[in-house]
């Protein structure tokens, strides 16, 4: 029996309604190290999805984290995925030990706003 292929999603970076792309700010601010850092654990995800600890949590219904470690410490990228594409809600770069609550609302948020876009234009 033929394996079947392995689902590969789009890498899709959230939009504000004003065209920014909030994760993909944050990360372009940080070193080239760190960027290639998280591009490669977002491929992994990408290419690999579903996995879990140490690279992937789910932290609520519709939204993952991507934990991955920078040169200063530790990076977070919010996710949810829609049909074939992976959509970087949010990153952080975290300063504390625990994600703090309000960086995991403002990915609610943004996870609450992608779906009302998806729901207008479908």
């Amino acid at each position: 029996m033929e394996k079947k292929n392995p689902k590969i999603y789009d890498v899709v970076f959230f939009e504000t309604p004003n065209g920014n792309q909030p994760a993909r700010e944050v990360i372009k601010g940080l070193s080239k190290d760190d960027q290639k850092e998280i591009g490669a654990d977002i491929r992994v995800v990408q290419n690999s999805f579903p996995i879990g600890l140490p690279l992937v949590r789910k932290l609520k219904p519709d939204l993952w984290e991507i934990r991955s470690i920078i040169l200063n410490g530790f990076f977070r990228v919010f996710l949810t995925f829609f049909g074939e594409k992976m959509i970087l809600l949010h990153a952080i770069v975290k300063k504390t030990k625990k994600t703090p609550p309000q960086e995991i609302e403002v990915a609610v948020t943004r996870l609450k706003e992608f779906k009302r876009m998806q729901k207008q234009s479908g």
